[in-house]
């Protein structure tokens, strides 16, 4: 299928040969019949790609102190790649769709094949879009009218946090496409409007909906015209709806209002305000966010858990219904902001225009399919093996993918930004083959199959699992997807390299431990493994031959300044991502095992204390580790720390003398023979090499890199640490 993806880079505009995304629980799968250019939104991720690095830092000045940051406790090296990797991603444009559902996810009510929904969905053939994100579009609702439906209820919000009354005076600052339907809702809601802008079309446009207006460009004075308009009172309230740096449309808004006015930001501006603008009238400013609420909230939007409406009577979904409800009754009429039409295939034409200096408004992009919508053109729609694909062929090119040895055809399932960044590229320096890489939306698949040479790019994990070509799979998913992939893996008789955890619960792992003894029994042990690299660094590899040679007990001091997350991120969410302990903590109850090379006979936790104001206390803990050679370890694990602190360090008391880990970058030795110092000039946390341990044991050309016994004793001890918490 199609899907228009921009480079941040350059700013240039692809239209992209991508998968079909996977129909996943909870979601819609639609195939997409019309979508509308947002101007504001798109044109400034257009011209933020195709600024030059300067340019970008200036305007992303919080984003400059990140990576200061980063350079500072991982060095430039680390940083540099760090950064070029997240420019070089595509970045999938678009989020006003129409289109006809042809698949409903498990868990999905009110939703039919065959319905016409409005989604936040992407600029592309067949989008997946979560159920909480659509809603149905009313008979009688034209596709391109239907298209304005999500600007519509960002709009509609803006005017809900205003809240106004019958009668009330409102200025809309900026009359683009959300601005033009601001005023239409608000005429509707029986206010008095003036509109202020530059453009003497829009305001034309302004006028025929019923509002009077401002022009800046003939130099009227927009604070004298509100007073006038308001008879000498003041506008009760201001949207604005403009996108610009100038902090002018906050200032005017100010003077304009009356004592007590309401002022709420919808759009972009600077937000330099003056406090005795705000302090003598007692004005209440605000900034809207986005459709309404429910907007960023992954329990609501990726979970589906409605907010009940006797509480919260407006989400974004009912938000959408409610703008598509005053386009049937006809107090919404979007025909005349409809400026251009283009086809999918010359979507380029339309991001040209969007960037150029001819006029523009309503920009849609039609996919060909004449508005039809019902349940057999859904189901026809379906049918369709070209535009369901599930994988698509990638060439190949020559400097991305060298000859390599046979037997070690590998499959990614995931392709997030640490697989792409890091996994990938540490398995494509290993000498292994790129067979397939999966992702859930198909978009980072293609890229990282182009960038790296894989064969395929795929949405279908169970088709690289059944795929006899495969080898071995490297799954590098959310974690609660890592048991159940592993498992199936298994008993497809494939090898295994699961980025750390393996499993998130102790029937998990012993499913796995029941899956690998059967086939280990039946003659055909596949090499399993996790991803704990960090016991693969050359430096850990030092320190472990320099303890080699100690007899006597060690005491291993671990210190992790993890930062924080926050609760709402996926790692966090028990089901998903385990929490922080089962699922980045386990690497260090990894590299103190490995380095103590004795089992696990023993573990304690303590963690802060469960105090208001404290949320989730496994990502702030100390435990300890008892060796059955008499060593111990302590780790802290602490997400309370300052940023500038190095973010791991590792200490070793052991015989009299003591080792001293920084960040991967530097380790000193105190007291040790021969030996000071091993420093490094970028970090290295062991990737490549641990990558490359995992291709050569299943080439049979060398051991397995973790014994099995140690990854099942690594993940039982972390999990029953975790519920210590």
């Amino acid at each position: 299928m199609q899907q228009i993806l921009q480079n941040l880079r350059d700013g240039s505009t692809e239209i992209a040969d991508v998968p079909a995304p996977a129909l996943r629980r909870g979601h819609l799968l639609i195939r997409s019949e019309v979508t509308l250019v947002s101007a504001g939104t798109e044109r400034m991720l257009v011209e933020f790609g195709k600024a030059n690095m300067l340019q970008k830092a200036r305007q992303q000045p919080d984003k400059v102190r990140m990576v200061l940051e980063k350079v500072r406790t991982d060095g430039l090296a680390a940083t540099l790649d760090a950064v070029r990797s997240k420019l070089d991603q595509p970045l999938p444009l678009g989020y006003c769709n129409v289109g006809t559902v042809i698949g409903v996810g498990g868990g999905v009510t009110g939703f039919s094949l065959g319905d016409r929904v409005v989604s936040n969905g992407k600029h592309a053939e067949v989008v997946s879009v979560p159920v909480n994100l659509c809603a149905k579009v009313p008979d009688g609702v034209s596709a391109d009218a239907a298209a304005f439906t999500v600007l519509g209820a960002i709009a509609l919000q803006g005017i809900r946090l205003v809240n106004p009354t019958l009668g009330e005076c409102v200025a809309v600052t900026g009359l683009g496409l959300i601005g033009l339907v601001t005023v239409q809702l608000l005429r509707a809601h029986g206010c008095r409007v003036l509109g202020i802008d530059f453009d003497r079309a829009k305001l034309a446009m302004a006028r025929e909906l019923g509002a009077e207006t401002v022009d800046l460009s003939a130099g009227e004075d927009p604070v004298a015209a509100a007073m006038a308009f308001s008879r000498g009172r003041g506008m009760d309230a201001v949207l604005i709806t403009a996108s610009t740096k100038s902090n002018e449309p906050v200032t005017q808004a100010a003077h304009m209002s009356r004592k007590r006015g309401r002022i709420v930001l919808v759009g972009v501006t600077g937000l330099e305000l003056s406090r005795a603008d705000f302090y003598e009238k007692e004005l209440s400013f605000q900034v809207s966010c986005s459709y309404g609420p429910g907007r960023y909230d992954p329990s609501y939007e990726e979970r589906g858990n409605d907010y009940p409406a006797a509480f919260v009577r407006w989400t974004e979904q009912r938000n959408f219904e409610a703008v598509l409800d005053m386009m049937a009754g006809g107090a919404v009429d979007v025909s005349g902001l409809v400026s251009h039409r283009f086809d999918i295939g010359q979507a380029e034409r339309a991001y040209a225009l969007l960037g150029g200096g001819e006029p523009s408004l309503g920009i849609l992009l039609d996919y060909g399919r004449g508005g039809h919508a019902n349940q057999e053109h859904a189901n026809q729609e379906r049918a369709n093996p070209e535009l369901m694909r599930r994988s698509v062929a990638l060439p190949v090119a020559a400097a991305a993918a060298p000859s390599r040895a046979p037997g070690a055809q590998v499959a990614f399932l995931g392709a997030g930004n640490y697989a792409g960044r890091v996994l990938i590229p540490a398995f494509a320096k290993a000498g292994a083959q790129l067979h397939t890489v999966v992702s859930s939306g198909g978009v980072s698949s293609v890229h990282f199959g182009r960038k790296f040479g894989f064969r395929n790019a795929s949405t279908d994990t169970a088709a690289a699992l059944r795929d006899g070509e495969v080898d071995a799979v490297v799954i590098a998913t959310q974690h609660g997807s890592h048991a159940d992939l592993a498992h199936a893996a298994l008993q497809q008789g494939k090898h295994v390299f699961v980025e750390k955890p393996l499993c998130l619960t102790l029937d998990e792992l012993h499913a796995i431990e029941h899956t690998y003894a059967e086939c280990a029994r039946q003659g055909r042990a596949p090499v399993l493994t996790v991803g704990f690299n960090r016991r693969f660094s050359p430096q850990v590899q030092k320190m472990r031959a320099l303890l080699a040679g100690v007899r006597e007990p060690k005491a291993f001091v671990m210190t992790v300044n993890a930062g924080a997350i926050p609760a709402e991120h996926w790692t966090q969410d028990p089901e998903v991502g385990g929490g922080r302990l089962i699922g980045e903590a386990c690497h260090f109850v990894d590299l103190l095992r490995h380095l103590a090379d004795a089992p696990i006979i023993g573990h304690q936790l303590t963690a802060v204390g469960n105090v208001p104001g404290v949320g989730i206390r496994s990502d702030r803990v100390s435990f300890t580790l008892q060796f059955a050679d008499g060593s111990f370890g302590t780790v802290h694990y602490l997400a309370n720390g300052d940023k500038g602190f190095p973010k791991e360090r590792l200490e070793v008391f052991a015989a009299g003398r003591v080792l001293q880990l920084d960040n991967f970058r530097r380790l000193r030795g105190y007291g040790w023979p021969g030996f000071s110092k091993m420093h490094l000039w970028r970090q290295d946390k062991g990737q490549v090499p641990c990558a490359a341990a995992f291709v050569q044991a299943i080439r049979g050309q060398g051991p397995a890199p973790i014994p099995v016994e140690q990854i099942f004793e690594v993940a039982r001890v972390t999990i029953e640490l975790d519920a210590k918490v």
